[in-house]
């Protein structure tokens, strides 16, 4: 069965078209407009072992917050179809992933409750390249959470460089979600005492 989710979006500030095969190889083919964005996107694609094209059209004459937004909130509706029941899952997953002087610890519940509880260094670059805003990372998750609906702790306990402490985050994120996600041979149903995800 085919793990596959696709969700177009479109209000009047972005177009956004997303597809993410949860069985795939980590092959990505993204474009939204957002250089930085687009190479955490190629990450969470190469460290995930899934297939995700996206397609996002956005205001960036305004700026990019519109653009990474609405592509996390498709994104996250995406994983989630993708998923289907959960029958089978492995449902909780962790992962570790340093970048030079930076780490980051992401654990994550398939849970179908959505929430997020983040933190990352203080003081961090306000921007890393032409136009991705560091303070959005933490709203790239929410917005991703919100329409996947799990449950997702992210901490950096250090870090100093902006680029590595938010690719850090993305790479286990990637990790986290792809153990997750992945079916376990010991459970033959709905990984939950409810019976339902």
């Amino acid at each position: 069965m085919s793990r596959i989710g696709r969700v177009e979006r479109a209000t009047k500030e972005t177009k956004v078209r997303v597809e993410i095969d949860l069985d795939g190889t980590g092959v990505a083919d993204v474009s939204t407009g957002v250089g930085f964005f687009d190479h955490m996107l190629d990450q969470l694609a190469k460290h995930g072992l899934f297939d995700i094209t996206v397609r996002t059209e956005g205001d960036l004459h305004i700026d990019s917050h519109h653009t990474m937004e609405d592509t996390a909130l498709a994104l996250g509706a995406a994983f989630r179809e993708a998923l289907g029941d959960k029958r089978g899952i492995r449902r909780f997953a962790d992962a570790k992933v340093p970048l030079d002087e930076a780490l980051a610890e992401v654990t994550v519940d398939v849970s179908g409750r959505p929430y997020l509880v983040h933190s990352e260094p203080e003081g961090m670059a306000p921007i890393i390249g032409r136009d991705y805003d560091t303070t959005m990372t933490r709203h790239i998750l929410e917005s991703f959470v919100a329409q996947a609906r799990v449950a997702l702790h992210v901490h950096v306990p250090y870090g100093r460089n902006a680029h590595h402490i938010v690719e850090c985050q993305f790479k286990a994120l990637a990790r986290a979600l792809r153990t997750a996600t992945e079916n376990d041979p010991r459970v033959s149903g709905i990984p939950s005492t409810k019976g339902a995800l």
